[in-house]
């Protein structure tokens, strides 16, 4: 399975410091910093990503 890794629309902004790249994958969704693409990934289920992006746009409103 060839991953297409996908830039988030913020990285490039402001210090360029954070970057990620998402990914769908057999098992899940990676994430990974997409200025070291070959430094690997984090694989979370999808259930496990859903959570993630609705926590943090829970805590971009507060």
């Amino acid at each position: 399975m060839t991953v297409q890794w996908r830039k988030s629309s913020y990285s490039g902004v402001g210090d360029d410091k954070v970057c990620v790249e998402l990914g769908r994958l057999a098992d899940g969704v990676g994430v990974r910093d997409s200025k070291d693409p070959g430094g690997g990934h984090l694989v979370l289920s999808v259930d496990a990503f859903a959570g993630l992006v609705d926590e943090l746009k829970w805590r971009s409103v507060r």
